[in-house]
């Protein structure tokens, strides 16, 4: 089982739901600030904390060994806490996932395999694991998913070119809707103007006004 946390969106009723996936060593504390940024008030948010412990935090899987049991594992409690949501009311087509570093490598591993249609898929400073592997499972339903990726030009952890030029193309070749965006960071949030592009892309995604 995954540790979430809920938090209910300001617009009553609303069934729209952002699951927020965080990066290595970090949890779901480091990303309380999201909502307050984005300002889409029809958005409930579920945080949640990755299944292993790493230095004060969580992690999804291990990053300096073997990391295929971890991911294979983390993308089965993924799947099972979408389920879960749709089961308790939020729709899949009404749900989007947003990772960071090993959070974004998740959302794109679990949220492009999900049998189900779900409204966005943001992913922050990762990579993809095993691309072609990917490619090779989806389900029907991915190629009518719509999916952002960001990165930084400086970031030290994860080269950006190496994502932007062979990962990145596997996934497009393979007719999946992924929207590129760069900025000039290194491994972190460029503050307005990528949540901006966050922001932009959630509203077209579920239909807001801007």
């Amino acid at each position: 089982m995954l540790t979430t946390d809920l938090l209910p969106a300001a617009t009553p009723a609303s069934r729209d739901l952002l699951i927020v996936l965080h990066g290595l060593g970090d949890s779901m504390d480091g990303w309380r600030w999201l909502p307050d940024e984005l300002e889409l008030p029809a958005l409930n948010y579920l945080f949640v904390n990755a299944p292993d412990a790493y230095y004060g935090g969580f992690s999804w899987y291990d990053l300096h060994g073997d990391s295929g049991p971890g991911i294979r594992r983390s993308r089965a409690l993924l799947t099972g806490l979408l389920d879960a949501q749709r089961a308790a009311g939020y729709p899949s087509e009404r749900t989007a996932l947003l990772g960071f570093s090993q959070g974004c490598l998740m959302t794109f591993d679990a949220g492009f395999r999900y049998p189900h249609r779900l409204a966005a898929l943001v992913g922050i400073s990762g990579y993809v694991w095993e691309p072609e592997t990917l490619v090779r499972e989806l389900p029907s339903a991915a190629r009518e998913q719509r999916a952002l990726f960001t990165h930084g030009r400086q970031d030290p952890l994860i080269p950006m070119i190496q994502v932007r030029e062979e990962q990145v193309p596997v996934l497009r070749n393979a007719g999946l809707d992924l929207t590129w965006r760069e900025f000039d960071k290194a491994h972190t949030v460029a503050g307005a103007a990528e949540i901006g592009v966050i922001r932009e892309f959630l509203q077209a995604a579920l239909g807001y006004p801007k």
